[in-house]
């Protein structure tokens, strides 16, 4: 976006240092990408001018560069410029004026916040005449993406995030984005041109993903902790830590709350990262305890969690690890190994006991 006071001159710069010498420069303007200026190098440049002769006696162009000078600049002037460059191969380059008419201008920002999939709509809060144009860009770089120019409507979103996504009202140029993803985060310009004066609007639309279900699990990392403590004070069994977890999620809010009041929570606004968030609570707690996962439009949460069930004694808990369940294998298997060493030694102890009484010819026998 090029902005520019009514009246000041502008330069829209080529970034060439010389025109090739088989190549040449056009520049074209508005919706209708209508021919304004040409170069060509060696050649006499030129000029053209629309038939309500906007541009007459205003436009310069360098003839080594192709940049396009506009001098005298007028609210006329505003709105989408396209530049062409050929040679070995195509290139185009596209400029957005905004002139700042007698009118002045009115930036009102809007905030817009939208779930992930859904559709948004940004109004521009008028009724176009005949004659108006308006200008639909995005981002920091302000890339044309939507334009309306006597109720002609230009989406011009191929190979991009938006392709088949948008929808212009042709009677109040209203901008409306399908099946919003997260990618379609950013700041949206309107730009207004008409005779009455130019304005411009802005909208922030942050789109949120869909947020999963928090899941509410026993840290047994702590029982064994827990246990040991709470034995040594003489009330065994007595506390249970619980964590509420998400995976994958971003700009949320995990926390934790008994009834209605809150008792802690936690807030990131990273991308793709997984929170936890810990509660202490006793193993024969009857309060209502439940943990909600939100972000600023939407949020998930598990009631009614059972601290009976979560919270089963250490002991009961311990009975369920691997060490606890193939400890029955490991006696079986010491028993019998116990077992065959008896054998072998009853059986060597009598070998040894019949060779001490050898026979005529000193041979032992077993039996």
């Amino acid at each position: 976006m090029v902005s520019v006071m009514e009246g000041d001159s502008v330069t829209l710069n080529t970034d060439v240092t010389e025109i090739n010498e088989n190549g040449h420069i056009l520049w074209k303007f508005g919706a209708g990408n209508s021919l304004v200026a040409k170069i060509k190098r060696n050649k006499q440049n030129s000029t053209f001018d629309l038939p309500d002769e906007r541009f007459r006696d205003r436009l310069k162009l360098n003839k080594q560069t192709g940049s396009l000078t506009i001098t005298n600049i007028t609210t006329q002037h505003a709105g989408h410029y396209k530049l062409e460059i050929s040679g070995a191969k195509l290139l185009s380059k596209t400029f957005n004026i905004f002139v700042y008419g007698v009118f002045g201008d009115t930036d009102v920002m809007k905030s817009v916040s939208v779930l992930e999939g859904d559709s948004v709509t940004l109004n521009t809060d008028v009724k176009m005449q005949r004659d108006d144009q308006m200008l639909w860009m995005f981002g920091p770089q302000e890339r044309r993406i939507a334009e309306i120019h006597r109720q002609n409507i230009y989406i011009d979103a191929t190979n991009t995030i938006f392709e088949k996504r948008l929808q212009m009202d042709n009677e109040t140029g209203s901008l409306t984005i399908r099946n919003i993803r997260t990618e379609h985060t950013g700041l949206y310009k309107l730009l207004i041109l008409s005779n009455r004066g130019n304005s411009y609007k802005r909208s922030s639309v942050t789109v949120y993903a869909a947020l999963p279900f928090p899941v509410i699990t026993r840290d047994s990392s702590k029982c064994s902790s827990s246990s040991g403590s709470s034995s040594s004070s003489g009330s065994s069994g007595q506390n249970c830590s619980l964590l509420c977890s998400a995976v994958n999620v971003s700009h949320v809010t995990l926390s934790w709350y008994k009834g209605n009041s809150l008792l802690s929570s936690i807030s990131v606004s990273d991308l793709s990262i997984s929170l936890s968030l810990p509660l202490e609570v006793e193993y024969q707690d009857k309060n209502s305890y439940s943990c909600v996962l939100n972000n600023p439009i939407s949020n998930q949460t598990q009631h009614n969690i059972n601290i009976t069930q979560l919270c089963q004694p250490c002991l009961a808990l311990d009975s369920n690890s691997p060490s606890y369940q193939d400890s029955p294998l490991i006696a079986l298997i010491s028993a019998a190994a116990g077992s065959l060493l008896i054998v072998v030694v009853i059986g060597i102890f009598c070998i040894y006991r019949k060779c001490r009484r050898p026979d005529q010819e000193g041979k032992c026998y077993w039996f």
